[in-house]
């Protein structure tokens, strides 16, 4: 099976009540069987014809017959699925596979199966399996996709019996489903380069490995498979149990992603709307960072963030890039608007110190946010604001008064600061980040000069 499929399950009957609840799926033919050969059986009582009798009871016990059967047959049809990809990017698809199993001795008759999805994802599959034979099984797929992110169940799965003669369906399902990750879209950003530092790896790398000595090793627990030639024997004499040398941790640079989902800064609503955009370019940015060898924390308006190995959230510095970016991904695949509460909590995390670069996506900033922000710049090294007008976006009005007093403000803070109209691509923003960063840091005096770099 395809990569996140569930182990075969036997089907349940979804009506309780046993034998007579399975006789409310007669067929209208079983229905019809029935009906004739009470109609018959008392025909024959009344006239006395022995020959009518054994048609009418034969008519009756038909339907019943195929009944019992079908009902016992509850437990010997196994079903799986399979997903893959079980994550993947708003607008692209992903494939589900199903199969069936006979588990018993006996071959089916016509089978119905039925997969329950989100109505987001498309119409609910449906497919209609001929006879299955003893031992044998089927299998068959669907695609799913969503232009909205969101992390939608798969499931569960339904299948309705059906016996050789038409007379009877059974529904069974299955308890199991499987769940869908759709994050948002990502695009390649290029590797601008703003003044000072601007690799993952800073100089501290160097000046640890030059300065460290013997009492500067940090020891941890021995692990399985670690090389003896690593054991650090004062620490082992001190805890008490085996201790080795710690892998050299190059000090990496840190980048906050910071995401505004405050309800009241953003209109509109859908694919192509603002907040959208700030989500997508909130989530490339922080690949981007991860790829480029940063220590990444992705922060939101209300103070919150993914938590990750490294200290205050960070992550990237000790977990493989890849399962880092997965995290924040399926944080921002269900990420919705906070309660408006303003940026003063965001800030609170931030004024513990410097955390190196400095990534913002904002909404609608009036002059409290808009001062709040621009006091975030010290807590960083480099500062970078994408800032996006809702009401150009829901208006295309050409009026950027409010807007252009906003970016002034962050940019005498200290900020790279940039406006951000419909459709526009993050990647060429980004690049026009970098030339007025790096023309900034070039010009005397200019704010830039002492800030840190990014990639």
């Amino acid at each position: 099976m395809a990569a996140g499929g569930l182990p075969a399950e036997p089907a349940e009957e979804q009506a309780k009540g046993g034998l007579w609840a399975a006789l409310s799926g007669l067929t209208t033919r079983g229905r019809s069987f029935l009906a004739a050969g009470i109609a018959a059986a008392i025909c024959a009582f009344v006239l006395g014809q022995e020959d009518l009798l054994r048609v009418g009871l034969l008519l009756a016990v038909l339907p019943l017959v195929c009944t019992v059967v079908l009902y016992r047959t509850r437990y010997r049809v196994a079903g799986s699925r399979g997903l893959a990809p079980g994550r993947v990017p708003a607008g692209s698809e992903a494939r589900v596979q199903l199969r069936i199993d006979n588990v018993s001795r006996l071959p089916t008759g016509l089978l119905m199966l039925q997969d329950r999805v989100p109505y987001v994802l498309g119409p609910r599959p449906r497919f209609v399996l001929d006879r299955v034979e003893a031992g044998g099984k089927r299998e068959v797929s669907y695609r799913v996709r969503s232009d909205l992110r969101g992390r939608y169940p798969l499931g569960p799965l339904q299948l309705r019996l059906t016996d050789p003669f038409g007379m009877c369906e059974l529904t069974r399902a299955f308890s199991a489903y499987d769940t869908l990750t759709v994050i948002p879209r990502t695009e390649p950003l290029p590797p601008v380069r703003l003044s000072g530092e601007a690799a993952g790896y800073g100089d501290g790398r160097h000046r640890s490995l030059a300065l460290a000595g013997e009492d500067d090793v940090i020891p941890r627990e021995y692990r399985h498979g670690d090389d003896l030639r690593r054991v650090h024997w004062r620490s082992t004499a001190r805890y008490g149990e085996l201790m080795v040398r710690r892998e050299e941790q190059p000090q990496r640079a840190r980048c906050t992603v910071l995401l505004d989902t405050r309800d009241i800064a953003y209109a509109g609503a859908g694919p192509d709307s603002a907040f959208e955009w700030a989500v997508s370019g909130a989530a490339s940015a922080l690949v981007h960072m991860l790829e480029r060898g940063f220590s990444v924390r992705l922060l939101t308006d209300t103070g919150s963030s993914v938590p990750g190995e490294g200290a205050g959230g960070f992550a990237g510095s000790t977990q493989d890039s890849s399962d880092s970016a997965g995290l924040m991904m399926d944080t921002l695949a269900v990420v919705d608007h906070s309660d408006g509460g303003g940026l003063s909590r965001a800030y609170d995390v931030l004024r513990g110190g410097n955390e190196g670069l400095l990534i913002g996506f904002f909404g609608d900033l009036d002059e409290e946010q808009a001062a709040v922000a621009a006091k975030m710049r010290r807590r960083s090294g480099a500062a970078v604001a994408f800032v996006l007008d809702s009401g150009l976006w829901m208006h295309g009005s050409e009026e950027r008064g409010p807007v252009e007093e906003r970016l002034r403000l962050l940019r005498e803070a200290g900020w790279t600061a940039l406006a951000v109209r419909p459709g526009a691509a993050l990647p060429e923003l980004w690049r026009l980040a970098g030339q007025e960063r790096t023309n900034a840091g070039a010009a005397p005096g200019g704010a830039a000069g002492t800030a840190g770099g990014w990639s």
